[in-house]
């Protein structure tokens, strides 16, 4: 589509009768939704997962930069909305027997294969939350370059997407051109594009029955504070936001800084009067879920509506899948999608718009630092909700206010924050032993009520369980420590932020899981597995072989060249720097 194109149908989505269009057809396809839901067609006989994560590219200096185009031949990979971003995406599996580990090894495959593509343009993919190493020509530059064209601002590291184009638009007019962000050090930006510094996680639950779906929302609302706290990893704006700042305004901004900024990044670059990025409001039943997101703030029609061909067939929902892309709630559900593997149910229900199914979207996580973590959450979250719903756990009791305040709460102190929950037994505790202890209890119960064999909800569960006994238990408590440290030895904030992702992407390719990069003293153990020859692995410092943590069919572990040299303990290298001496 060339640009001419695309400005006409931009234009064309703000016209009042485009809106109406777009309002009367979603309604009615609202009503078809329901229908079919209260007619058994959307049931499906088993739970199902899936999982997208969001990343970015740097170039071999760890410089953010454009993904190539090629990149995007890569099955179950697609675009974002920045130039820079990469999205990688699993085929929904069943839950049940090895569910957790397929999903595993597809993400596997399509970060390996987008880092193959990338490695071709001497290029990395980064799983990490917040790009902190900026390009070449700035941060500022970087997002606020653009053009005008026909009256319209065009940012140069957006994606060229009409519907991306047409939000931007109708934010910017919104807001008079400049989107108030609130951060020290990132006060405004002219376009959303600034939502591409922050990137996610997003685990999918497909759940049997279509008219559980407010109670599954409402145990996932009470559930994002903990669940945050134990995975928070955005706690620094690129390094360069950070040049001139004085020693003593570093020193208050590495105490009072959010372990999560890219949530206010988020919830403001998209705004325009509604706040339409938030916390879900409770629900009772599946019709007012529905009628909740046709009703929601319309900012624009979608470009393309009038130009999709419709089969009128089951799932054949584009009004309504565009009312809820914009529907943007820290959960909220999906209607339709892809067949599950491992599905017992007829094909034939399966239409051209896709398979007859609801899900949960669960959106407030950022992206963690490797594939084990994410496949962690994905577990975690998964069987929390199926365990709180299925057994009607106490915490349903806990007010809408509290679950709210505990996620903001989150969002500022990660793996510090004081969060209430209710116990199994009914209890009001702020205690996290015991708040934990609960959760991962429930949990597992979760997982095993729906057929995951119980190795496999230890192995899947573990990396993030064994957080709460780390040194380090989030990745923003790390990138606090790693700043912070080399701030005390005499860097300025921007040469310590920039150290520190270096030693973030060296430490996320060189290690299966978060927990390795705890820095408890090691003990190095020489060992003869069955079959193999001698090597050398690390005793944690709570006294468990790493290799027992992990992958229990893996007999080997990469632990880098030398003998008794850990990668999960190498200092941060040591980038030139200006330092504050």
């Amino acid at each position: 589509m060339g640009m001419e194109h695309t400005t006409t149908d931009i234009v064309d989505a703000f016209t009042d009768a485009s809106i109406s269009r777009y309002r009367t057809r979603a309604r009615e396809e609202a009503t078809h939704i329901l229908d079919a839901i209260f007619s058994g067609q959307f049931e499906t006989e088993e739970y199902a997962i899936g999982m997208e994560l969001e990343a970015y590219a740097v170039d071999d200096s760890n410089r953010l930069i454009s993904v190539p185009d090629a990149v995007f031949e890569t099955e179950n990979c697609s675009p974002e909305l920045g130039i820079h971003n990469v999205e990688m995406h699993t085929h929904p599996d069943v839950l049940r027997a090895d569910g957790l580990r397929r999903q595993k090894s597809q993400l596997e495959t399509v970060c390996r294969t987008v880092g193959e593509s990338l490695s071709a343009h001497q290029a990395t993919v980064v799983s990490d939350a917040l790009w902190t190493i900026p390009p070449r020509e700035g941060t500022q530059r970087y997002l606020s370059a653009g053009s005008e064209q026909d009256g319209m601002f065009i940012a140069k590291n957006g994606r060229k997407v009409p519907r991306y184009l047409a939000l931007d638009y109708a934010i910017r007019e919104y807001n008079n051109g400049t989107i108030e962000i609130g951060l020290p050090q990132l006060s405004s930006a002219p376009s959303m594009i600034v939502e591409s510094l922050a990137t996610s996680i997003q685990p999918h639950l497909q759940i049997p029955n279509p008219t559980d779906l407010p109670a599954y929302i409402n145990a996932g609302i009470r559930t994002m504070g903990p669940v945050l706290a134990l995975c928070s990893n955005s706690p620094f704006l690129p390094a360069d936001l950070y040049a001139g700042v004085s020693d003593t305004d570093a020193a208050e901004i590495m105490t009072e800084a959010s372990h999560e900024l890219r949530i206010p990044i988020f919830e403001e670059s998209v705004d325009t009067g509604s706040r339409k990025c938030r916390v879900p409001d409770d629900v009772d039943t599946v019709q007012e879920l529905i009628t909740d997101i046709v009703e929601d703030e319309i900012i624009i029609s979608p470009p393309t509506l009038d130009q999709e061909n419709r089969s009128h067939s089951l799932c054949d929902y584009p009004a309504f899948s565009a009312k809820r892309a914009t529907y943007w709630r820290w959960i909220r559900p999906v209607i339709c999608g892809r067949k599950p593997r491992g599905e017992q149910r007829d094909s034939t229900t399966s239409t051209s718009a896709g398979y007859p199914s609801t899900r949960i979207e669960y959106r407030p996580l950022p992206t963690q630092p490797t594939v084990r973590d994410t496949i962690g959450l994905q577990a975690l979250v998964s069987g929390l909700l199926i365990g709180l719903v299925e057994e009607d756990h106490p915490l349903s009791t806990l007010s809408w206010d509290v679950a709210v305040e505990n996620f903001y709460t989150a969002v500022d102190d990660g793996p510090s924050a004081d969060l209430e929950w209710i116990t199994t037994e009914g209890n009001l505790t702020s205690d996290q032993s015991r708040m934990y202890a609960d959760l991962f209890t429930v949990a597992r119960r979760g997982l095993s009520r729906v057929g995951v064999a119980e190795a496999t909800i230890q192995w899947a569960l573990r990396p993030i369980e064994m957080r709460r006994n780390a040194s380090y238990q989030t990745p923003s408590a790390w990138k606090h420590a790693q700043v912070k440290r080399k701030f005390d030895d005499g860097h300025t904030l921007e040469t310590a932020v920039s150290a520190m992702q270096d030693a973030y992407i060296r430490q996320m390719n060189q290690t299966d899981s978060f927990v390795e990069w705890d820095p408890a003293p090691t003990v190095w153990t020489s060992v003869l597995l069955p079959n193999t020859t001698p090597f050398r692995f690390a005793r944690l410092g709570w006294g468990l072989p790493l290799s027992s943590h992990f992958e229990a069919e893996s007999p080997t572990l990469e632990i880098g060249e030398e003998a008794g040299t850990c990668p999960s303990c190498k200092d941060i290298c040591e980038r030139p720097t200006n330092s504050r001496e």
